[in-house]
């Protein structure tokens, strides 16, 4: 396939209000899921045509606004390059040669080289991106062969391969947006005189929290008094809508200066809501009882996630294993879409997932749908693609996570397969399960995070000390420390961009620890386990004696004098949530001395929703 042209974020409204409002505001809303290049379109019966494009963040685009940009109807877009360098040109929405056909464009053309070759050799593009492509084909259609402006998206839509959310307008009608999703998140908000489109409800929550999903390979005709939806043949197809549970006052980041750090304070929160989400005042686990019947009845459960979702399922699976007797095998989703291994008899599939879209997780749970097996989704999105496509749901609840480095959905998904094995277990009847007091443990955790957070300064010290210009470092652990110092690391690198790996402490002196040299910062996570702390103890100092600078984050239970950092000690079960939340503040603060942009890393956006 065609290399990926962009992954970006778009919100689109069409109705009585002021559509530059609605369009700013929303992509304000979305600016952190991609934040190279925006732009918007409006158009109006009593107002021309304007079209602003600005490279950088969305307060670029509101400097360069006029106050002739207005209208009723309008299209805009965020965007975030991967095909085509960030500026004007390749910045959303595009034009067709005449200026009269407008579109904004989620996902990848995969075949888009092949339609400007068969139909476009003879027109002039401006940037670099398949959606210009896609724009000048539909343009192609209506203006040489004669079709209505929706026989032509028709038209261009049959023959179009890859994923995309296409938003159109033709500047000769005001009334009417054209709406097409194939693979791409893509939802319509409904409103009293005026309806919207957006690729999240939260660009949309704060006109209404009435929406309806649109589905793979299906086509929208939007007015402000009407919402037609029909397949590719034309069939008119009936849908109900959903009132969407989000909350516009937990989007804010109130008094701190970065999302990332609001965030990390909620985890204790985030447990405490879990507990009241998920079990009874008798301690007793509410979980969905069809979802436990489906784990008793398989014989291998199957995680499958991305990023820091990964992590987390690697977090979770001795817990799954040890309470449910039955084994849990990880699978990366970008590989799994293409090679899914062998399956056993009996699968049970869970999806890890803060947003609920990631594109490469939801290729295998179309995978997963075709063969009739089970899933569940454990998600922080209600009403989310994978939410909706999976056979069972469990939430999170953490409420919005804005800053592209996730921390409390990691901890939250970690937490909430906590009383899914729990539940499973007992209903298994086993006894480890049984004695397995998670409310009480998971409040220990909850208390375990608070005392951490207590001690921002001291750490933030220690960040400066340590790694104030190292451009390298590495994080070690034996068992479950492991599994966090694989997602420390990526907290690490993914916004301080210092490079920085994951290691299990064994592993060191088996080639990598040739990498040490003097002043190298080795970050040693140590949970409650004598043995096994006495052997990652012995490879720090292995280390040190060739040059290193070391760190310690120990669970009490293990913890000597000179231990840098000492955490809360907790169940065994859950000390991958403890564990983290040392390492989220190292990240946190070696981003922010060295004056980066903690919230939105370069290179980055929030979910993945393109392969």
């Amino acid at each position: 396939s065609a290399a990926s042209d962009v992954y970006k974020r778009q919100v689109w409204g069409r109705g009585s209000k002021n559509a530059t409002d609605i369009l700013m505001q929303g992509l304000e809303k979305l600016e952190y899921r991609g934040y190279d290049s925006a732009g918007i379109f409006v158009n109006g019966q009593e107002t021309a045509a304007k079209l602003v494009k600005s490279v950088g963040r969305i307060a670029d685009l509101r400097g360069k606004l006029g106050i002739d940009v207005s209208g009723t109807a309008g299209i805009g877009h965020t965007r975030w390059a991967t095909h085509g360098k960030p500026t004007e040109d390749n910045a959303h929405p595009h034009t067709s040669t005449s200026g009269r056909f407008i579109l904004v464009h989620n996902g990848v053309i995969e075949n888009f080289v092949e339609l400007k070759n068969e139909f476009l050799m003879n027109d002039t593009f401006k940037g670099q991106t398949d959606t210009e492509i896609a724009v000048h084909l539909i343009a192609k259609f209506a203006e040489e062969e004669g079709l209505s402006t929706l026989e032509a998206f028709k038209k261009a839509l049959s023959l179009i391969q890859g994923s995309y959310a296409f938003a159109l307008m033709d500047s000769e009608d005001a009334e009417v947006i054209y709406v097409a999703k194939n693979k791409s998140p893509l939802l319509i908000g409904l409103g009293e005189g005026y309806n919207m489109v957006c690729s999240d409800a939260m660009a949309m929550i704060r006109e209404t929290s009435e929406f309806m999903e649109i589905h793979d390979k299906e086509l929208v005709v939007l007015t402000k008094d009407n919402v037609t939806v029909m397949d590719y043949e034309g069939n008119v197809l009936s849908r109900e809508s959903y009132t969407a549970e989000l909350d516009l006052s937990d989007i804010g980041k109130g008094t701190y200066p970065f999302y990332m750090l609001k965030e990390i304070d909620e985890q204790p929160a985030v447990m405490r809501k879990l507990i009241a989400t998920y079990a009874n005042e008798d301690g007793t686990m509410k979980v969905d009882q069809d979802i436990i019947k489906g784990i008793q009845e398989a014989d291998r459960i199957y995680i499958i996630a991305a990023g820091t979702s990964y992590h987390a399922g690697f977090g979770a699976k001795m817990m799954l294993e040890s309470l449910t007797n039955t084994p849990v095998e990880l699978g990366l989703a970008s590989e799994w879409g293409y090679d899914m291994p062998l399956l056993s008899q009996k699968p049970f599939f869970i999806f890890l997932s803060q947003s609920g879209e990631t594109a490469d997780s939801r290729q295998v749970l179309v995978k997963v749908n075709e063969l009739g097996l089970p899933s569940l989704t454990v998600t922080n999105v209600p009403g989310s693609t994978l939410s909706r496509e999976a056979t069972y749901t469990m939430l999170i609840g953490a409420g919005p996570e804005i800053a592209v480095a996730s921390t409390k959905a990691y901890t939250g998904q970690i937490a909430t397969l906590a009383f899914l094995a729990k539940a499973v277990g007992e209903a298994e009847g086993e006894v480890k399960a049984k004695e397995f007091d998670l409310v009480k443990e998971l409040s220990l955790v909850a208390q375990s995070i608070e005392a951490t957070l207590s001690e921002k300064d001291e750490i933030a010290a220690i960040v400066a000390d340590l790694l104030p210009t190292t451009r390298n470092a590495f994080y070690i652990g034996r068992k479950q420390d492991y599994y966090v110092a694989m997602e420390a690391s990526l907290k690490l690198k993914e916004i301080s961009y210092i490079q920085c790996e994951g290691f299990a402490a064994g592993e060191l002196k088996h080639g990598t620890i040739s990498l040490i040299e003097k002043g190298t910062p080795v970050l040693a996570l140590i949970s409650n386990n004598v043995e096994v702390a006495a052997h990652t103890r012995g490879n720090v100092m292995e280390t040190v004696a060739r040059g290193a600078s070391a760190i310690t984050i120990v669970e009490e239970g293990v913890a000597r004098e000179d231990d840098t950092i000492v955490v809360n000690q907790v169940h065994p079960y859950l000390s991958a949530i403890s564990m983290v939340i040392p390492t989220q503040l190292i990240a946190y603060y070696a981003s922010m001395q060295r004056g980066l942009d903690v919230d939105k890393p370069r290179n980055l956006a929030k979910a993945v929703t393109v392969e």
